[in-house]
Parts: structure tokens; sequence; C-alpha cells
């Protein structure tokens, strides 16, 4: 269980950057239609879980279940490719960023078909997507590894059936700090805080270096000579979406 492991050695303080973006979570809560009752796989902190529904929380990282609220639903510890649920037992499976972690993709897949009676949703990144100016200038290793283990859309359709494709735009102050959540506001990447919530900085030699490199382009307006023409717009696509089947 890969993204076992991981988060239970980075896990600590992630709630406090990965807040759920009002913006995306209505676009999940469309996907999701009239379904009344929604397995989260990968459920982590509880992002994204709606609060009129119910929900059964599926996660392995002890660490991200202790951080769930309260309020949140019941979480189990369990793994995509062997979901703890009976054939069919509830109407939606949802999972949000979490794909990539999976040690199998296809039988995680293949698990939420089975045990959805109505749809499977599933917000992921579009391996085909040229990226970013963070990937694109200082770390092109992270979406090098990121096609390894994102699956095509292709791909994702010869297991789900057919499936609708929906961009996810990110909004500029986006609160969900994944890897693109900062692309209008370039120094929060220099928050080794910021950079611990999300998971592809983990796998990087030569973090310091890089980092030390951008806040040099910062400081001497290199940065913004490449890319301030990003500062006017309100949300970008980066190759987030939202597959619904």
């Amino acid at each position: 269980m890969r993204g076992n492991v991981l988060y239970d050695r980075i896990g600590r303080g992630y709630a406090g950057y990965r807040r759920p973006d009002p913006r995306i979570a209505s676009r999940i809560e469309e996907a999701l239609g009239s379904a009344r009752s929604v397995v989260n796989v990968g459920a982590g902190t509880g992002s994204y879980e709606p609060a009129d529904r119910t929900v059964v929380a599926v996660e392995p990282s002890g660490e991200m279940v202790r951080q769930r609220a309260e309020t949140a639903a019941p979480a189990v510890r369990g793994a995509a490719e062997r979901l703890p649920l009976r054939g069919r037992s509830v109407d939606a499976a949802l999972a949000v960023l979490t794909i990539h972690h999976w040690t199998d993709w296809r039988r995680g897949l293949a698990e939420m078909r089975r045990v959805a009676r109505d749809r499977v949703v599933i917000l992921t990144w579009d391996p085909e997507h040229a990226g970013f100016w963070l990937v694109q200038d200082y770390f092109p290793e992270i979406p090098a590894a990121d096609r390894e283990t994102f699956p095509t859309f292709a791909e994702m359709e010869r297991v789900l059936g057919p499936i609708d494709v929906r961009p996810v735009p990110v909004p500029a102050d986006c609160s969900d700090g994944f890897l693109g959540a900062y692309w209008r506001r370039p120094a929060t990447y220099l928050d080794a805080g910021a950079r611990s919530a999300i998971s592809a900085f983990t796998k990087l030699r030569d973090v310091d270096e890089k980092i030390a490199r951008l806040r040099a382009d910062l400081d001497d307006g290199t940065w913004e000579r490449r890319h301030g023409k990003l500062l006017s717009l309100p949300e970008i696509d980066l190759g987030y979406r939202l597959i619904v089947a």
C-alpha cells in the first residue's frame, strides 16, 4: 500500500494545508449527481466528502485517519485494491487525487465499479498535460514521474467503460494545497510546510537547491518577467480533471 507508507510518514500537519476548495467541491458535488450514499476511496482527512449524503471513508494511513474531524464520516482502514464493501452497496464511489498512490490502479478502479450502483467519480490529473511553470522551470522530474503513475483516460476507460471527462480549473486563491494550487502565489512553494503536504516533493532530490533558485528568481524579478501575465488570471487549467463513469 504505497500511499499508506507515504502518508504515515509525511501526513503530520497535512490538514492545515489541504483544505477543500469550495469551487472544486461544487464540481465534485455536481458530478455525484443524485447519489445518496458514497464511498470515499483514499479518503485522507475527509476533504470533499459531502455533508448531506451518507459517506463511508476508506483510508489506509492511520496518520491521515487521526486528522479527520470529529464530525467527519467514519473511516475504515483499507485500500482501493480491496474495498471492504459488498458489491453494489453504495450509489457512488469517489476518489480525489489518490489514484497515483495506489499499488494497482486497474484493480482499484475495478473495485470502485464493483461497489457502486450508479457512478464512479474520480478527480485526477491528465498525464498528457504539459504541466505549468513550477515543473517546467524547476522540477521537470515531477511530471516525468507522474506520467508513470497517473493512468491515461483511454486506459481508465478500458476498465470503467465510457467516461465523461470534465476540466477542473484551479482558482488563483485555491485553498487546497495540492501541487498546482499555488500557481499564482509562487512564494508559497518556498514554504517547507506547504511542500510537505504535496507528495511529489517527498520523492525528489536536490529540492533545496532548486527552491533556492526559485527564491532567487522571485527576488530579482526573473520569475515575474517570465510569468507575470499569470498574475491577472482568476483561474487556470493545469490538467486536473473529473472523470465520471
